[in-house]
C-alpha cells in the first residue's frame, strides 16, 4: 500500500486531501480521483453474474472479417439489454465494465459487456473512435436480436463511438445513452494527453494499444507498422497517425480527427443522450468539451461534476436519480427513465 500511496501522491492528488495553511478543505484534484478511484477498483474488484462468450463476424473491406467478443448477461424474460463499452486501452473486464455489469443485475437487466476490435487480445484487428457502424452490427447479431430496447453506457472513447453510432445511422431499438467523460473533438483531446503531465496515463494507455498490436500482427500481416517500430511509439497523436490513420484510410491524424470527431455530428442525435463530465478531468478537460456545448441537439443534455475525474466519480455520486448512488446506478436510472419516453415523443 505504501507503493500505490505514493503513486498518488506523485499527482498530487492525496497532498490536495490536507488542509490548507488557511483552515479550509482543498477539493481533491481530478489526478486524485482518476487514480484513487481506479487503484480501488483493482483492489476490490466487484463480484459479478456469470455471463457467457458473445461473439459476432463484421465485414471489413480491407481484413475481409473481423470478429468482435464480449460477455453477455442475459436475464431470462428480460427484453431490455444495457450495451457497456469500454475507453482507450480498456476492455470488456475493465473495473467500470464490470461496475456496469453490477449496477444491470441489480436493476433485472441483460447486460452485453462489448470488447471493441482487438481489446480481447485475440488478435483480431484494433479500433478507432469513430467505428460507430460496429455497433450497429453487433445489435444486429442474433444473440441482440431478441432485445426490444437497447440502453448505451460508453466511457470515454468508448462513449465517443456510441455518440458515433447515434449521429450516423443508430439502431432503431436504442432508446437512450449516458457517455461518461468522453472527448467530442479528438483533435483536442490528443493534444491535451500527450501533455508532458500525462506521460504516466499516456504509457499505460499506450502500453494496452502495443498490447494489441502486437497480437494483431501474430494474424495479419498487412499492418501499418512493425511491431518493432510501433513499440517506440511515445504519443497517442504518432500512434494515430503512424498506426490508425493508415489502417483505416486516413492520410494522417489530423485527417482521422477531423473526418471521425463526434463534435460535428452532434446536433444529429435524436435520441436522449446524457454527456457527463468531470471539471477537472485529466484525460479529457472541459475546454476541450465547451465549445461543443452550444450546439447540440435538443436530445442531449450536459451534467459536469466538480468531484470526480476521469471516468472517476465519488462513491456519493448522485444525478437525482431515484437510485442508489454511485456513478453506475444513477447512469442506468437515467437511461432507463429517459429511455421509456416512445420514440415517437423522443422526436
Amino acid at each position: 500500500m505504501g507503493s500505490s500511496a505514493g503513486f498518488i501522491a506523485k499527482f498530487g492528488g492525496l497532498a490536495t486531501m490536507l488542509r490548507a495553511s488557511a483552515g479550509e478543505l482543498v477539493v481533491p484534484s481530478g489526478h486524485f480521483w482518476t487514480i484513487s478511484c481506479h487503484l480501488g477498483k483493482r483492489l476490490r474488484p466487484p463480484v459479478i453474474a456469470p455471463a457467457r462468450h458473445f461473439h459476432v463476424d463484421i465485414a471489413d473491406a480491407q481484413f475481409g472479417s473481423v470478429r468482435l467478443t464480449g460477455r453477455l448477461r442475459h436475464v431470462a424474460g428480460c427484453r431490455k439489454l444495457l450495451l457497456a463499452v469500454h475507453g482507450l486501452g480498456g476492455s470488456s473486464s475493465s473495473p467500470y465494465m464490470l461496475d456496469a455489469a453490477v449496477a444491470a443485475e441489480a436493476a433485472g437487466l441483460s447486460c452485453l459487456r462489448l470488447d471493441l476490435r482487438g481489446a480481447d487480445l485475440r488478435g483480431e484487428d484494433f479500433f478507432h473512435g469513430g467505428l460507430g457502424s460496429d455497433l450497429r452490427a453487433v445489435l444486429a447479431s442474433a444473440e441482440c436480436a431478441l432485445y426490444d430496447d437497447v440502453l448505451l453506457l460508453g466511457y470515454s472513447l468508448g462513449g465517443h463511438v456510441c455518440l458515433t453510432h447515434l449521429a450516423q445511422d443508430p439502431d432503431p431499438r436504442v432508446r437512450a445513452l449516458v457517455a461518461v467523460c468522453s472527448p467530442l473533438d479528438l483533435h483536442a483531446a490528443a493534444t491535451a494527453f500527450d501533455e508532458g503531465a500525462h506521460v504516466t496515463y499516456r504509457r499505460h494507455v499506450l502500453g494496452g494499444l502495443k498490447q494489441m498490436y502486437g497480437e494483431v500482427a501474430k494474424r495479419r500481416s498487412n499492418l501499418p507498422l512493425a511491431v518493432e517500430a510501433a513499440a517506440r511509439i511515445q504519443t497517442i497523436r504518432d500512434w494515430d497517425d503512424q498506426i490508425v490513420a493508415p489502417r483505416f484510410g486516413f492520410e494522417s491524424a489530423l485527417h482521422y480527427y477531423r473526418e471521425a470527431s463526434a463534435a460535428q455530428r452532434l446536433a444529429r442525435i435524436s435520441v436522449p443522450t446524457l454527456l457527463l463530465s468531470a471539471a477537472r478531468d485529466p484525460m479529457v478537460p472541459r475546454e476541450s468539451l465547451l465549445p461543443y456545448h452550444q450546439a447540440l441537439s435538443p436530445a442531449i443534455s450536459v451534467v459536469e461534476k466538480s468531484r470526480g475525474g476521469h471516468v472517476a466519480f465519488p462513491r456519493s455520486f448522485d444525478l437525482g436519480e431515484e437510485a442508489a448512488p454511485g456513478l453506475e446506478s444513477q447512469a442506468l436510472a437515467w437511461l432507463q427513465r429517459e429511455g421509456s419516453v416512445p420514440r415517437t415523443q423522443q422526436l
